[in-house]
């Protein structure tokens, strides 16, 4: 009897109550380790897999390891948006550390086809280890503790060699902020007695979830975006060092095994080159000899992919080095069942462990290999550049230094040359010439530059995990072009940024006026708004007299009169002159109210709009995407210093919405507001609200609010017969006309208070559904539509092609005395596509300054009743 007690209590145990690993659980059995180095637990106050190990412990024990081991640097490179730091850890032999600059001097000669040979190859090869880059993956965080623990503790001579041929990058971690929140919710929930159900909510954390960092950005996307400074923090470290080997760690799904790369094999950027595809595969035999060790389940080459080049993974072949995903199948709390069994936060640390070494491992065996690969992967550049009909590209954006600087800021954050345009330089029958810029093809980052600007649209894959066009000029809104002529002597000064200085302003006279297509351009008119100043908008071309002269503007052009403010005249003056500073903006002095074109004056009744403060409502929560929401807040509250409102949707029936100028609802999943909601919410469109929608808001709005997408009689149709296909060919199939991120065409109305701000009527956006705005009833309502041959870059099948092209990209209709405003794209996608948001933007700033159709009887009765 005692035997079946004893028995049932160690079941309990196991599965419930203790599930903690000691240390050397982790650690490499048969290795000694150096006693004086501390223990994670003497500084955590647990073990590692017993529960979440909060950032700050960690940070404080990782330090505390970096001091007592002369293996071991630490410098902290960039803090989170909620000012987290982001650690770096240099890990080699003492000796090493003692010339580690002689050795990263030497290992970057490697990286340039001009001294190339100069570097010794009797020198350490170059690992980078990056952890925590999703906070919801725990153990892809929690494992850089252990394996940092192990290379600076071990004593056997294995791993004493391995410091001597390597040099070890580990940043821990890369969101610290997701992670916070996902240690915190693990933790609310904990119990004395784990919870593995599913179904408990320890496994099942609410919106947004700890996956994303604080603006809710996936930071796995960021690598090429650099829009985050979690990401611009480790990418200086990157390509400081230029590793050759970089490793990412991940979970996915609980009831996944461990998966490794390679990835697919015909889902690879078409600029990796087929070597490092072979050298992976190689090296990713040492992660299988320790995992068969182990006895685990594992798979490689299936489901993930190396197309897209912005992941941690895929960055670094499109760069110079082999790159390689670890997904650990996961649970949220600190053991959950899975269709495999019991699977624990602890194993799935270790697992991590163990492919951390066996990547230092493989690196430091096949370290001349890889000196070998690095160095004839830069030695290529020129033969690259020289085989291809594109000698530069060179783009320009007169109408906004600071998008201009974004883009210039971008490419040097990639080690991307860029130069002015010294003459001019032709490119498809254009000129350009002052003010341009040229990214030459025959460089050393040749293969990064051409990702950056080229432009895809047909693929062997139709499957892919994240989107399948990117052109980045595109989506900056820059006027571009290639150039297949030589550009040696079109190449002037380097260029990181245009050195563009605002000017400071005039004391006004009368009036100032800016214009609007420069990109802060509404944060300083949201400033003035804010302050209580009268600003009004143009909503014609003007041509002003300034103190320095005739100034003409395009459409959009804001006016700070003297007349019936507020604010003093010489609070005015001083604002002016900082915002003009702050914002990067030319503010011009006008001498008078009178233009030098009839009927634009700049108090006219129906050329001039006045100007409201927005004070937007942004709908946030369960079945709202994350990332959509997040761009923005992120684009209002961080870029444009904009106050939103943030209400969880089963919270909005209490809140009072005539507060609010403007309700905001982005992507997501089913009823994107509350049914009951419906008929309050056009209420307040028609007292003047103003409901801005985007992607499956958009078409919440379009079905349930304006009823357009239920069929009639006539356009229903007899069901077709189910043509028979082959299994084998589901994943192509099912995938065939699924757009997953496209870059897409639209032609913009200039003359529409919607796209004022916009020069050039052809706009980029990220297609990533097949959604498709129904035309409204109003003809002067389409503000921008997909053009004939929408597709720019990126996959889209002719099907969907068919469907979308001439169909409304963005839509504005008047109801009432409010309005709505639809997006069939996201136009803050990444917060990467700046031309499209001033779209966006001017939807929340200009949103009572256009008017409705008078066309039809309805129409001219209520014109004559007004």
């Amino acid at each position: 009897m005692k035997y079946f007690v004893g028995l049932i209590i160690a079941v309990w145990m196991g599965a419930g109550a203790a599930l903690a690993e000691p240390l050397d659980y982790y650690l490499v059995e048969g290795v000694s380790y150096d006693q004086t180095i501390p223990k994670p637990h003497e500084t955590l106050g647990h073990d590692i897999g017993d529960q979440p190990v909060r950032h700050d412990l960690m940070v404080s024990y990782l330090r505390q390891l970096a001091e007592a081991s002369p293996r071991i640097s630490v410098e902290t490179i960039g803090y989170s948006h909620e000012k987290r730091p982001i650690l770096f850890f240099v890990v080699t032999s003492p000796e090493n550390h003692a010339r580690l600059e002689a050795i990263r001097e030497n290992h970057l000669k490697r990286t340039n086809a001009k001294t190339a040979k100069q570097a010794s190859d009797d020198m350490p090869v170059v690992t980078w280890l990056n952890y925590g880059v999703h906070g919801a993956e725990a153990s892809g965080m929690d494992a850089s503790i252990p394996t940092l623990y192990h290379l600076a503790a071990a004593q056997d001579d294995r791993t004493k060699t391995q410091l001597e041929n390597s040099v070890i990058l580990i940043t821990a971690v890369f969101n610290p902020d997701g992670h916070a929140r996902r240690g915190a919710w693990v933790t609310q929930y904990g119990s004395d007695i784990r919870n593995s159900d599913p179904a408990s909510e320890i496994h099942n954390q609410i919106w947004p979830g700890g996956r994303t960092n604080h603006y809710m950005f996936d930071l796995n996307r960021q690598w090429l975006l650099q829009t985050q400074p979690e990401s611009r923090a480790w990418l200086a470290k990157w390509h400081q060092w230029k590793p050759e080997v970089s490793a990412d760690f991940h979970e996915m799904g609980t009831n996944s095994t461990y998966y490794f790369h390679p990835g697919v094999p015909t889902r690879t950027y078409p600029l990796i080159p087929e070597k490092g595809d072979k050298l992976a595969y190689e090296l990713a035999g040492y992660h299988v000899k320790w995992l068969d060790g182990q006895k685990k389940l594992y798979f490689s080459q299936e489901g993930f992919d190396n197309y897209y080049i912005g992941k941690g993974s895929t960055y670094p072949q499109v760069n110079g080095s082999l790159g390689f995903l670890f997904e650990a199948g996961a649970q949220m709390g600190i053991a959950k069942e899975s269709d495999q069994g019991l699977k624990t936060y602890a194993e799935n640390v270790q697992t991590h462990v163990g492919t951390s070494l066996s990547t230092i491992e493989g690196a430091a065996s096949m370290r001349e290999k890889l000196h070998a690969y690095q160095r004839q992967f830069f030695k290529d550049a020129p033969k690259l550049a020289s085989d291809d009909d594109v000698k530069a590209y060179v783009f320009r954006a007169p109408e906004d230094s600071a998008r201009l600087d974004m883009f210039l800021d971008l490419m040097a954050r990639h080690k991307v040359l860029a130069y002015k345009v010294k003459g001019s330089v032709k490119s498809g029958g254009r000129s350009f010439g002052k003010g341009s810029y040229i990214v030459p093809m025959d460089q050393p980052q040749y293969r990064m530059a051409k990702a950056l600007f080229n432009r895809i649209t047909e693929f062997p894959d139709k499957v892919f995990y994240d989107v399948s066009g990117w052109t980045l000029p595109l989506a900056y809104g820059l006027d571009y072009g290639p150039v297949t002529n030589k550009v040696s002597k079109a190449l002037g000064a380097a260029a990181t940024d245009s050195g563009f200085v605002a000017p400071e302003p005039d004391i006004a006279p009368y009036a100032y006026v800016f214009r609007w297509s420069d990109y802060y351009a509404p944060r300083a008119l949201n400033a003035l708004l804010e302050a209580g100043i009268l600003a009004r908008v143009s909503k014609e071309p003007i041509r002003i007299m300034t103190t320095r002269g005739k100034v003409s503007l395009a459409r959009g052009a804001v006016i700070v009169s003297k007349h019936h403010q507020q604010v003093a005249s010489g609070t005015i003056d001083r604002l002016m002159k900082m915002l003009a500073a702050e914002n990067r903006l030319t503010v011009h002095a006008v001498t008078s109210g009178r233009t030098l074109d009839a009927g634009a004056d700049l108090g006219g009744r129906n050329t001039v709009a006045d100007l409201r403060a927005p004070k937007p409502l942004l709908v946030v929560g369960a079945g709202v995407t994350p990332y959509d929401a997040g761009e923005v807040w992120h684009l209002l509250d961080h870029r444009m210093k904009m106050p939103v409102t943030l209400v969880r949707r089963d919270r909005l029936k209490t809140v009072k919405l005539g507060r609010y100028t403007h309700i905001i609802l982005v992507g997501g999943r089913g009823e994107a507001l509350p049914p009951t909601m419906k008929d309050s919410v056009i209420r307040w469109i028609k007292a003047g609200g103003t409901l801005v929608a985007h992607r499956q808001g958009a078409k919440w709005v379009n079905d349930t609010l304006f009823g357009r997408s239920k069929d009639t009689e006539s356009d229903k149709k007899k069901p077709k017969s189910v043509a028979r296909l082959v299994y084998s060919s589901k994943g192509q199939k099912d995938a065939e006309h699924v757009i997953g991120g496209a870059v897409f065409e639209s032609k913009a109305d200039l003359t529409h208070p919607m796209a004022f701000g916009i020069v050039r009527p052809l706009v980029a956006t990220n297609k990533n559904s097949s959604f498709a705005l129904k035309v409204p009833s109003d003809p002067y309502a389409q503000v921008a539509v997909y053009t004939k041959t929408p597709l720019l870059s990126g996959y889209a099948s002719s099907k969907r092609l068919s469907e979308l092209a001439g169909t409304p990209m963005m839509t504005a209709e008047r109801m009432g005395d409010g309005a709505v405003i639809l997006f069939a794209d996201n136009p803050n996608f990444r917060a990467t596509y700046v031309g499209a948001e001033k779209l966006f933007i001017n939807a929340l700033f200009f949103s009572r300054a256009f008017d409705k159709s008078r066309a039809g009887e309805e129409a001219d009765a209520q014109a004559i009743e007004d």
